[in-house]
């Protein structure tokens, strides 16, 4: 049966992986405007602050991890008071070797190793709101380890890098997902995972999409009563039984039509409708595209997904 979450982390497709050594010494705090793409670190040695809009702050230490799918604006500081220095990441060259913040000499207080990369998913926004926003893992040694295997793979530059670097990143993420506690995740596909009425539903939704399922079928496999399991899936995933097979089925399909190049008809039976036109309307009224246009379209401008991002993060 397909596992939901390795699903979710090849439908988003991570790439174009940078990291970086970062160090504080003495009283410093850097203020970093919202980033919209994931960014990580794991912390070495020492210990500091971390500020996440809408998060509450939080004190990173020694085998701590942090991973945010979507990275908004966020403050990392030392204890001791300073004015932040006000940083956008979007509008950042690419450091060459350690970032430093605060005193410049002398041993550093606090080392990272930080990173981001880039998901290449129209999907994106979807996929990234079935995820917390933010992960703070503590004594997860796997996860500082493929840490440490990207930073020293990213500065490598060996033949079949970004390959390596891609499947590292598919790995720190999946190890991520698995490791969060499902008593503290929000409302979404983790707290859907760890529930043991809805987890059932869920599985089967994603190992049999092509299946005409129907709330009550959904429910059954639940065992649970059509309005109880309409419930507890809405308050527990946070988007309605049928809502939530739709917005995955339209994924799976312009990932189909992206990368498979699938003509209409099989994307169609693929996910589940009966006829193309039945499938076209449902897509076109979603995406806002036929889909053979949405699949020219993509394929016109696949090229311009390659180049690596711009911004820096972190």
């Amino acid at each position: 049966m397909q596992d939901p979450l390795t699903e979710i982390i090849q439908l988003l497709k991570p790439r174009a992986v940078f990291s970086k050594p970062i160090t504080g010494a003495g009283a410093w705090a850097v203020r970093y405007s919202r980033f919209d793409q994931p960014s990580f670190a794991a912390v070495l040695e020492g210990s500091c602050r971390l500020a996440v809009d809408g998060e509450r702050r939080v004190t990173l230490a020694a085998g701590d991890f942090v991973l945010l799918p979507a990275t908004p604006g966020f403050t990392l500081s030392s204890f001791e008071f300073a004015a932040p220095v006000h940083l956008d990441p979007k509008r950042m060259a690419a450091p060459t070797g350690e970032v430093r913040h605060g005193r410049r000499g002398g041993k550093p207080d606090v080392r990272l190793l930080g990173g981001y990369f880039a998901f290449d998913s129209p999907d994106q926004p979807l996929l990234v709101s079935l995820l917390p926003a933010m992960f703070h893992l503590r004594g997860v040694e796997r996860l500082t380890l493929l840490v440490r295997l990207v930073a020293g793979e990213t500065s490598d530059r060996r033949a079949g890098r970004d390959l390596v670097l891609s499947r590292l990143v598919e790995i720190l993420l999946i190890e991520a997902l698995r490791s969060q506690p499902s008593d503290e995740s929000p409302a979404g596909l983790l707290r859907g995972l760890a529930d043991p009425r809805i987890a059932p539903a869920l599985r089967r939704m994603h190992a049999e999409l092509g299946r005409a399922w129907t709330v009550p079928a959904l429910a059954k496999a639940a065992g649970l009563s059509r309005s109880s399991f309409f419930e507890r899936f809405n308050t527990t995933v946070g988007l309605a039984p049928m809502e939530y097979l739709l917005a995955w089925r339209m994924a799976v399909a312009k990932d189909l039509l992206r990368r498979e190049q699938l003509d209409i008809a099989a994307v169609a039976e693929r996910i589940g409708y009966a006829s193309s036109s039945t499938f076209s309307t449902a897509f076109a009224r979603h995406v806002g595209a036929a889909p053979g246009r949405y699949a020219r379209g993509t394929n016109d401008t696949a090229d311009h997904s390659l180049g690596e991002p711009v911004a820096r993060a972190v």
